[in-house]
């Protein structure tokens, strides 16, 4: 039997999703506080750390992670948010995640993969020094 969403619920995710991508880290720090996941992930599969990772907000990556997010949560494309930040450029955000606890090899492609494809060596040195 399935039951349809309730449309409160739908827009809370969407709002909260919404301040992921904008990067309200104290807002979305909040909403994890009050009982939001801080692994929720839209119909993509996209996490909370995904979105603001791919957006470029490391403030909001680290408070995400502060309140127990996992930092190596892949999308349904197998994508994480550390390559996915890598793919972006977002320097920032790769060692907030890193700081984290993120993974180099998770996921497909990995960061690491994905610094190999744009030839950023200094990534791959950071990694390796992990």
């Amino acid at each position: 039997m399935s039951e349809t969403p309730d449309p409160e619920v739908i827009e809370l995710a969407s709002k909260v999703f919404d301040l992921a991508r904008t990067g309200d880290a104290d807002a979305l720090a909040a909403y994890v506080d009050a009982g939001v996941p801080a692994n929720l992930t839209n119909d993509k599969g996209d996490s909370l750390v995904m979105l603001a990772a791919y957006h470029g907000h490391s403030a909001a990556v680290s408070a995400l992670l502060a309140r127990g997010a996992d930092a190596d949560r892949a999308n349904d494309r197998g994508q994480t948010p550390l390559a996915g930040a890598v793919f972006k450029g977002e320097d920032a955000v790769i060692r907030a995640l890193l700081a984290g606890g993120a993974n180099p090899e998770a996921g497909t492609p990995s960061a690491a993969d994905t610094a190999r494809m744009f030839g950023r060596t200094e990534l791959l040195e950071l990694f390796e020094s992990r």
